[in-house]
Parts: C-alpha cells; sequence; structure tokens
C-alpha cells in the first residue's frame, strides 16, 4: 500500500541528512510501529506522507502511485487531540466530513454511526472539557476515522495518558484495527506499547538510515495483555531495548 522509494531527505536548516536512500514498505491491513531514539526521524517519515514535507530525491507510492496524484490518502492523529473546545462531539467528529463538502445528513449519520462503534454515542452533544483524556482521543479517533482515508497515521496518541487510561486504549484501539480494518502506522517510544500493538515493528537505529530493521511480533490477534508476559514476548522486549541503545 506504502512505499518509500530512494527517498533523500535533509532539513533546510539541518547541516546533517536524516535519510539517504531510504527504502519503506507497508501492506494494505497491516498495524506497523516505528520506534527509535527522539529526533531520529520517526515524524518526518509522516510528514513526508503526508506531504507536509518533500523529499530531495526519490518518491514516496501509495498503491504504486505518487503520491502527488492522489487525494485523501492518509489521515493523522497527533499527541493531543485538538479538538475545538467551543464545538460539541458531533460537530468536532464532522469537521472533515464538512471540509470535504459531504452533505448535513451524511455527516450527522456517519458521526452517529461511528460514536455508537466506539461507545460514546450519548456524548454526541457534549463538549471536549466534559470529557476524560482517554475519551477524548477515542474522540480524536474517531475524527481521524471519518476523514475518509484507509491509511491512519497515529504519533504517539496515548503518550500524555495515564498508564493505566494507557492500557484500556492499546486495547481498545486493537479492537477498533480489527473492525474497521484500517493501516495504522504508530509512531510510540514504549517498546512494550509497540509489542502489544503491531504486526512489525520497525526500529530506526542509524543516522542518517537507509532502511529501518523490521522485527515481526510473534503473536497472533486478537491479542490480551498477558501476552507479554511469554518468554518470547519478554525476551523480544528486551531485544529491542537493547538496539535502541546500540
Amino acid at each position: 500500500m506504502l512505499e518509500f522509494q530512494n527517498v533523500f531527505f535533509q532539513y533546510a536548516q539541518e547541516e546533517q541528512v536524516m535519510m539517504e536512500n531510504f527504502n519503506f514498505s507497508v501492506d494494505n491491513g497491516d498495524f506497523i510501529s516505528i520506534i527509535g531514539k527522539s529526533g531520529c526521524g520517526k515524524s518526518t517519515i509522516f510528514r513526508l506522507i503526508n506531504g507536509l514535507e518533500s523529499p530531495q530525491k526519490g518518491q514516496i507510492l501509495i498503491d504504486g502511485k505518487p503520491i502527488q496524484q492522489i487525494k485523501q490518502y492518509s489521515a493523522f492523529m497527533p499527541q493531543k487531540d485538538l479538538l475545538f473546545p467551543w464545538n460539541t462531539i458531533e460537530k468536532n467528529i464532522c469537521l472533515p466530513m464538512e471540509l470535504q463538502k459531504v452533505p448535513k445528513k451524511e455527516q450527522q449519520k456517519k458521526c452517529y454511526e461511528v460514536l455508537k462503534e466506539i461507545g460514546l454515542l450519548e456524548y454526541a452533544n457534549k463538549y471536549p472539557r466534559e470529557l476524560s483524556g482517554g475519551m477524548k482521543q477515542r474522540i480524536s479517533f474517531a475524527r481521524t476515522l471519518l476523514a475518509g482515508a484507509e491509511m491512519l497515521l497515529l504519533d504517539e496518541p496515548f503518550s500524555a495518558l495515564d498508564y493505566l487510561t494507557r492500557v484500556d486504549m492499546q486495547e481498545w484501539l486493537l479492537q477498533q484495527w480489527l473492525h474497521f480494518h484500517k493501516t495504522i502506522l504508530f509512531i510510540t517510544h514504549d517498546v512494550e506499547e509497540a509489542i502489544f500493538l503491531s504486526k512489525f515493528v520497525f526500529i530506526i537505529k542509524d543516522s542518517p538510515f537507509c532502511c529501518m530493521e523490521k522485527i515481526q511480533v510473534p503473536l497472533q490477534y486478537p491479542r490480551k495483555r498477558e501476552d507479554l508476559k511469554k518468554v518470547d514476548i519478554v525476551e523480544l522486549k528486551e531485544q529491542l531495548i537493547k538496539k535502541l541503545r546500540q
């Protein structure tokens, strides 16, 4: 679904190249996580996919077509929920559809359908200040879904949540992925989170980097929190931490 081909990228204000002949691909429907040290280029990959930055060389393809020729191929969910406090939850969720000039009745129908699916239908007329942190992130995810893209880019969406809420959100996110069949790229600093969620974990180790090490997580879906205690998973966690420290 997604492919980077020999991408070269360097920020204008930086002396050092970030990516050099970078190659990377993701299959349709996969859930992958990208891990690496702060500043290594994880978020830059998302900016390149979104078209917020352009590579100096190489190309980025979606289903074999350059991203410059495609619209609405990806949707982005950042660390903060970015909900407008003066809008109701319904209006916040409908914003992507409003920008796409979707008819009002269809907006409301889709909004209520997704709110029902994520278990927050009764909050349609509430305001963000009336919701917990976990609820806000669920609403933010719902809004990302209704952007109409098949690929979702989630940049540390649970990093600001307390531990128990974060655990709940990880389990909830897996349920949504299995239900909606989207392709998800997930950035995290949490190795355990990456293992629990992902089919594959990609590691950025070099600077500049031309590739990422790809590791398959040996767990089937659906997953349980107890799976993290399995011997091979504990060993995998230690291996990933060691690779990040190298």
